[in-house]
């Protein structure tokens, strides 16, 4: 094939390589993607861990206070 079918007649860069780089572009958006669903999955779980901690330590006290009323 010609250079000048292969290449841009603006910008002189190859079809083929422009099209790779759009290709890679393309891969970067959706990793960003997943990254960010990944970053709230993460964020939720943390909340969802001091939720189960705070519950914890609630059930706890409230065996230390039954048994401390049972004692009575």
């Amino acid at each position: 094939m010609p250079r000048d079918q292969t290449v841009c007649k603006y910008c002189g860069i190859s079809y083929l390589i422009f099209h790779e780089f759009k290709v890679m572009e393309d891969k970067v958006k959706a990793m960003e993607k997943e990254i960010k669903v990944y970053k709230g999955s993460l964020e939720r779980e943390q909340r969802l861990q001091a939720e189960l901690q705070a519950l914890y330590h609630d059930l706890e006290r409230c065996r230390a206070e039954s048994e401390s009323k049972t004692e009575r």
